[in-house]
């Protein structure tokens, strides 16, 4: 099903991405991942085809809470690949201290929700040439815990690294919404997902140590594999079952109700139009 389809994942030299990537590599689709650093994206993608054997897997470099190379990114795409199949945004990051990027964004709303909108708004052509085509957004449980405050995006009046987190979840979930309505008769699907809390990383970097010695501690009672963690961005990516269905939210490769909050009439149309703003695409 998946041979010599043309899969893109984001933040994928490690983690989630990286168990995606070897899995989609494995049932012989071509593996394009996007990483940080030119040395670790270089050294994940020996490791992917030394464990899958598969020959077609290469990568490209941006830094995605900068726009401007998420947009150098977005044509490096289009120059090189005919079509693409599947879009996974899977990186995330989150930061405890408060820091804007060069685009005058706080961080993790920069880096986990509006890289998303951007770098996907600007491969739907290549998307709609290549439909039936699918978008897999990784979303977290933690969007249950979000609410957007449009009046102050930036968090300069009182910073919380997991409120942020929380927040930026939410927003990969409305735009897997509007997006979902827009894309009406394209043949492009789109779905959201938690990964469940997975041993990795990602509540470690850019942190203190006490929260970094709390979240080892809550991995290391209730966290699942990273390969495990993998599995329903996996499912969505490459499973005939939900072929056709898009705009939902998933969890264990089961549909699951998105938060009651994220339903609130004319939120994610209100979402859509700041990020499209912040973005420069309105």
């Amino acid at each position: 099903f998946m041979k010599n389809k043309n899969i893109l994942i984001t933040g994928a030299t490690a983690g989630i991405g990286y168990e995606t990537a070897k899995a989609l590599a494995k049932q012989g689709a071509n593996i394009y991942i996007v990483g940080r650093n030119k040395e670790k994206a270089q050294k994940a993608v020996d490791d992917l085809i030394r464990e899958t054997g598969n020959k077609n897997i290469s990568f490209f470099t941006a830094d995605l809470s900068k726009q401007k190379e998420v947009r150098k990114l977005a044509e490096e795409i289009k120059a090189k690949l005919p079509r693409l199949d599947v879009l996974i945004n899977n990186a995330g990051a989150a930061f405890m201290k408060h820091e804007l990027t060069e685009d005058g964004i706080e961080t993790t709303f920069a880096n986990n929700h509006l890289s998303y909108f951007l770098l996907t708004n600007l491969l739907l052509d290549l998307l709609r040439k290549s439909a039936p085509a699918r978008i897999v957004n990784v979303a977290s449980h933690s969007h249950y815990g979000g609410k957007i405050d449009f009046s102050d995006l930036n968090y300069i009046k009182n910073y919380s690294g997991y409120k942020a987190y929380e927040n930026s979840k939410l927003g990969n979930v409305l735009f897997t919404l509007e997006l979902a309505e827009r894309l009406k008769g394209t043949g492009i699907t789109v779905n959201a997902l938690h990964p469940g809390v997975v041993k990795t990383d990602i509540g470690k970097k850019h942190t203190n140590f006490l929260v970094s010695f709390g979240w080892n501690l809550l991995t290391a009672v209730t966290g699942i594999s990273v390969a495990k963690g993998a599995e329903t961005s996996i499912y969505l990516a490459s499973s005939p079952e939900v072929e056709g269905v898009s705009g939902k939210y998933y969890a264990d490769s089961k549909h699951k109700w998105h938060s009651k909050y994220s339903q609130t009439e004319g939120l994610k149309e209100k979402l859509w139009e700041v990020s499209a703003k912040l973005t420069g695409l309105s």
